[in-house]
């Protein structure tokens, strides 16, 4: 059976074992590239290590994935995470901390918390579904190789690049379905793994013009991977970030 972890895993290890090896790798994501762009993509820590990766979708709210808010079913209190903001490198990035009581789920894997404004470009928000066959490129600070991920997480912000392929697709059976919140991707060049859950999958185009189409949220480190569908959180996620 091909192994899927949700990277909940690497959060509930890394708060386990306590520490981060920092390992820069030589390529980015398992075996994608270093980005040279993303400025609205956010890295987030846990008690100050690394955990999941977000996106700045308006000046106050930061979109990533929901099960990174949580440890042994439990929610992680704000005031244990924080995000860093405005450079491809985390460690040159800005420390911004969510409000108190101000972070939102959806029926979907997606979480927005409300921070302090944010001087950094917003993604913008798809409002048409993904198509089969469309590439898709995902971005994530997350980890580099298949055995201890803690200990490959990437200080620099890399990418890989990925395929929409059918939701029933027997590669992505028990993951995604026709009409669910998710959809399925193929291996093109690199395959988002621990670290990059809740990280923007956006579509290839110039920069400043890519639009976000999905939420990462797990992959099985080898071909496939799932992103939750933006287009289809679209109307809640508006609702949320008015207010």
């Amino acid at each position: 059976m091909v192994r899927r972890v949700r990277v909940l895993l690497l959060t509930a290890l890394l708060l386990v074992t306590g520490s981060v090896v920092w390992s820069a790798p030589a390529s980015a994501v398992i075996g994608g590239s270093k980005s040279t762009y993303g400025p609205w993509a956010v890295r987030m820590l846990v008690d100050g290590k690394p955990a999941c990766t977000g996106t700045a979708v308006a000046p106050q709210w930061i979109l990533s994935a929901s099960h990174c808010f949580y440890e042994q079913a439990e929610p992680i209190a704000d005031k244990r995470i924080s995000f860093r903001i405005g450079n491809l490198d985390m460690r040159k990035g800005t420390t911004v901390r969510p409000l108190p009581g101000k972070r939102v789920g959806s029926t979907a894997d997606m979480m927005l918390i409300k921070v302090p404004p944010m001087k950094i470009p917003t993604a913008r928000l798809a409002t048409a579904p993904v198509h089969v066959g469309q590439t898709v490129r995902q971005y994530g600070w997350g980890a580099t190789c298949t055995e201890d991920e803690n200990a490959c997480q990437s200080p620099v912000l890399k990418q890989s690049n990925l395929r929409v392929v059918r939701p029933d697709d027997p590669r992505c059976k028990g993951y995604t379905a026709p009409g669910g919140p998710d959809f399925c991707m193929e291996k093109v060049s690199g395959i988002p793994a621990g670290g990059d859950s809740g990280g923007p999958v956006m579509s290839v185009a110039p920069h400043g013009a890519e639009t976000l189409l999905g939420v990462f949220n797990g992959s099985d480190r080898e071909t496939v991977a799932q992103a939750g569908e933006i287009s289809q959180q679209l109307a809640w996620i508006r609702s949320v970030i008015r207010h």
